[in-house]
């Protein structure tokens, strides 16, 4: 069997006792570990030049680094031949799926008198820890959320077609409880990914201080070792939540070895579940996850007797912050030009939304959700809308507005119908109609106005006669109006209106023709 380190605390005990003066024997006796066990951890002691002082200031874990190696292993065949294969053991685990049992299943298919699996697991981590030094990381309570996603899809099944259709799986895991949140997304787009960070922070029930990413394109627009730009939309989602994002290092997977064990241990956990079922939804497949994710959360870690879900509970869930009030509302992005009449289209609605005058010709960035529409230019917020969806129809702010452009702005397809009904249901009519058949809104103010302005100089009889007579034949715009009062054929019949409307040019034929 391995020789294991003994207790922190007894490797104290057996330093202040030499310092105390007392002999090996009797501190073997004091402390119940055997005289060869006193004399190696004094020979480390000596030898290092340390002081109890210094020892009795360092953690539990400084101290196990420390003397946690005064076992040495003397070389026989067995310990040569293990460690020929330990290069390759190490590869080997990066393997979606590998593990130290599988391993240690192999070397005894290649050695079936090597070592049994305690001393395997022992000599490999050893080596792990000669081979590659890292810092030990301490993560606070309520610090930081680590996302990724799994690098193995799952699968949903189109019912009618039959379609399979790969989904990623989001994965989140708190630093210091390792409390860990799981769903299947149907991409690594920004939607998925906020969708998939604030579904953890609602399940973990508050808000961490940070959240480190990998250099996602939904999260990181540009990747730099010193200062990474950040991705707009899930800058503004972290803010919403009051935490940062601090994405990890490139090409430096340690930096969030959390996520990528817990997903190593969901391929090993839930895979096997999640894969030997047909999911035909999201909604499907994510209810099974959470079935398994609660299990993986409850169940003991191994070697302790307690589970993620107790250490979280006690531990990190005091010190997460406060969710807030609302659901973070996912915004798009869109630049346009502002307009002569001081208003911007956002394309998406095909509606205008008015800007202060003075930017007017410059170009803006509209951030908008579903219930609203911002405007910014150099990163100031210049106007604030509610969002209409209505097409090709104005929203106005009248102090957005120069004087002279201001009475446009009480333009309504309400208020010129009204206009039209002072002078008769016909021309109202006529009205409603060239506003139903432009396709833009100014444009059909525009039309109305002239059509409307006529009355004042051929009076309110011949504007009727002028709009009954565009209206059988079907053509709703001014200036057709315009032209059956230049050419007086509101005093003519229909027919004869038709026949001095016909264009005159060489290519009509006469009657004659068809004699």
């Amino acid at each position: 069997m391995a020789n294991k380190t003994i207790n922190m605390s007894k490797v104290r005990q057996i330093l202040r006792h030499h310092i105390q003066g007392q002999s090996k024997k009797q501190i073997s006796l004091l402390t119940g570990a055997s005289r060869n066990t006193v004399k190696k951890y004094l020979k480390k002691f000596i030898r290092e030049q340390l002081t109890f002082e210094a020892i009795n200031s360092m953690s539990d874990y400084e101290l196990n680094v420390l003397f946690g190696a005064v076992e040495e292993v003397k070389p026989d065949d067995r310990y040569r031949a293990l460690h020929k294969l330990l290069p390759d053991i190490e590869k080997q685990m990066k393997r979606k799926g590998m593990t130290l049992q599988k391993s240690w299943e192999h070397y005894r298919s290649l050695h079936p008198d090597g070592y049994k699996i305690t001393q395997f697991y022992l000599y490999y981590r050893r080596y792990i820890r000669s081979a590659n030094p890292v810092m030990h990381m301490e993560h606070k309570a309520g610090d930081k959320m680590f996302i990724d996603y799994a690098g193995d899809k799952l699968d949903i099944v189109d019912k009618d077609t039959g379609e399979v259709r790969e989904v990623e799986l989001f994965a989140a895991i708190l630093g210091c409880s390792q409390l860990t949140y799981a769903e299947a997304v149907y991409s690594q787009k920004k939607e998925d990914l906020i969708k998939g960070c604030e579904n953890a922070i609602h399940y973990f029930g508050g808000v961490p201080a940070a959240i480190v990413p990998d250099n996602l394109r939904s999260a990181v627009t540009k990747s730099s070792k010193y200062e990474p730009v950040i991705n707009e939309t899930f800058a503004d989602f972290a803010e919403h939540y009051g935490t940062t994002v601090i994405p990890a290092r490139t090409y430096r997977p340690k930096d969030k070895s959390l996520v990528e064990g817990i997903i190593k241990i969901i391929y090993v956990r839930m895979y096997a579940v999640l894969k030997s079922r047909i999911y035909y939804s999201l909604e499907e497949l994510n209810k099974d996850i959470l079935i398994e994710l609660e299990k993986l959360n409850g169940a003991h870690f191994k070697g302790r007797d307690y589970s993620r879900r107790e250490q979280f509970d006690e531990v990190e869930k005091v010190a997460l912050q406060p969710l807030p009030a609302y659901h973070y509302e996912l915004k798009q992005q869109a630049m346009a030009t502002v307009m002569k009449n001081g208003h911007v289209c956002l394309g998406v609605d095909k509606h205008y939304y008015s800007i202060p005058y003075r930017f007017i010709g410059r170009k803006v960035k509209l951030l908008y959700s579903s219930s609203q529409v911002e405007v910014f230019y150099h990163y100031e917020r210049i106007a604030l809308h509610n969002r209409d969806q209505r097409k090709y129809q104005y929203t106005t702010n009248q102090e957005h507005l120069a004087s002279s452009h201001r009475f446009v702005s009480d333009w309504t397809p309400e208020k010129f119908i009204d206009q039209g009904k002072a002078i008769h249901q016909e021309v109202a009519h006529y009205i409603y109609k060239v506003l139903e058949t432009k396709m833009h809104p100014e444009q059909a103010y525009k039309s109305c106005s002239g059509i409307l302005n006529l009355a004042r100089k051929v009076g309110n009889e011949r504007l009727v006669n002028a709009c009954k007579r565009a209206t059988l034949f079907g053509v709703y715009n001014y200036p057709i109006i315009l032209q059956i009062l230049e050419k007086n054929l509101d005093h003519f019949s229909e027919e004869e209106t038709e026949i001095m409307l016909m264009p005159q040019h060489n290519n009509i034929r006469g009657s004659e023709y068809y004699q």
